[in-house]
């Protein structure tokens, strides 16, 4: 959603436009570390891990092919490592929080999703709550048995909130922070956000510096929209997607990109008329 230089001020300029890392077939020992590497560094939230952290027999059950990358990622988060540097550590609100990220790539939209997934636990203990990440409609949706689960929530996607752009870039912390070391990083950071269904504004990079649509509008102001349409209906060729534009109200954004969002247009920038 972000533009690449916004993205880059934002210091989300390596996840705005993710590139998938996928396992494929007669995959080389170089794809298997990369993989390896990719999948640490997203369930660990660019943790630093010891060597006796990493789990060696399910690499190796990877590299043999007795294990997909899905059930690699379940290990992970199954281990007592993970256990204990999120689980043990954390308040239950920001270890949901946490899974949301590191499983699924987002931010949770709503407190009835935190609400279930403490239910769930209560309920059917932590391996239960592991496995609804992993084994949900939305993984398979997005990663598959093949690819490393990545940050989309700075992407523009359909029936997802706008809000969950700014809850992901709270949780994100930046490419070369961690999950560890983040400021109070044991409380909840989205809390009062989702309790009062509210987002927060994003107003300057990572130097304090205003960024330029990012401040707020003036009542009165028309703003141009880009998007990028995607086709109602997808033969088997491929089509490229149309670029739109619409000029709207201050007033009227909000429900626009609503409206956008749902059709599965992708915002691709905002700027005064």
């Amino acid at each position: 959603m972000a533009s690449l230089l916004t993205a880059s001020r934002l210091g989300i300029a390596a996840v705005a436009e993710p590139t998938q890392v996928e396992l494929r077939q007669n995959a080389t020992e170089e794809d298997f570390q990369v993989v390896i590497r990719s999948a640490y560094r997203q369930v660990f939230g660019n943790a630093h891990l010891m060597d006796g952290d990493r789990l060696t027999v399910a690499e190796s059950q990877l590299r043999r092919g007795e294990i997909t990358v899905r059930d690699f990622v379940r290990s992970l988060g199954q281990s007592e490592t993970y256990r204990k540097k999120f689980f043990h550590s954390n308040s239950q609100n920001r270890f949901v929080e946490l899974n949301f990220k590191h499983f699924l790539g987002r931010a949770p939209q709503s407190q009835s999703e935190i609400s279930e997934h403490i239910q769930l636990y209560a309920q059917g203990g932590y391996e239960a709550e592991i496995n609804s990440y992993v084994d949900s409609a939305e993984y398979q949706a997005n990663f598959g048995d093949a690819i490393v689960p990545y940050y989309i929530g700075f992407q523009s996607k359909a029936n997802q909130t706008m809000a969950g752009f700014t809850r992901i870039f709270q949780l994100y912390g930046g490419y070369s922070n961690s999950d560890r070391t983040q400021a109070d990083g044991k409380k909840s950071k989205l809390v009062r956000e989702i309790a009062w269904n509210t987002s927060s504004a994003i107003h300057a990079d990572q130097n304090g510096v205003a960024i330029p649509g990012t401040t707020g509008g003036s009542r009165g102001q028309l703003y141009r929209v880009e998007v990028i349409q995607a086709p109602k209906t997808i033969p088997m060729a491929r089509i490229r997607r149309s670029q739109m534009e619409y000029l709207v109200p201050y007033e009227q954004l909000s429900r626009k990109l609503q409206q956008i969002n749902l059709m599965g247009g992708k915002v691709t920038k905002i700027v005064a008329a």
